[in-house]
């Protein structure tokens, strides 16, 4: 079954950091672009940052500088580092992945930044 589980989310202080995960079951991650998005309480959903297969790399303006996407292939994982965090920064962070032309999502994490 093809399939992503996000994980790594919680409340965070503004200025720290969290390390979202993101593991694919199912197929090779790694043959696949993955994207990041997230969705805050009453607005739409917005691209973070995102990784091709050949390992380009693209991120949203609001978080350049600040958030990391990365792959490791051995786990079968994409990640998200977040430094810096700001209290707009919170949403639900969920990755994607179009998988032999069938667009899949994971179920997303919470990220909750406030002091």
């Amino acid at each position: 079954q093809v399939q992503l589980v996000e994980s790594g989310g919680g409340l965070v202080q503004p200025g720290g950091s969290l390390r979202l995960s993101c593991v694919a079951s199912g197929f090779v991650f790694n043959k696949y672009g993955a994207s990041w998005y997230r969705q805050a309480p009453g607005k739409e959903r917005e691209w973070v940052a995102g990784i091709s297969s050949a390992g380009e790399i693209n991120y949203a303006t609001s978080v350049k500088n600040r958030f990391t996407i990365s792959r490791e292939y051995a786990k079968n994982t994409v990640y998200l580092q977040m430094n810096s965090l700001k209290p707009e920064d919170t949403a639900v962070y969920s990755c994607y992945s179009l998988v032999n032309g069938r667009p899949t999502r994971g179920q997303g994490t919470q990220v909750t930044v406030s002091s």
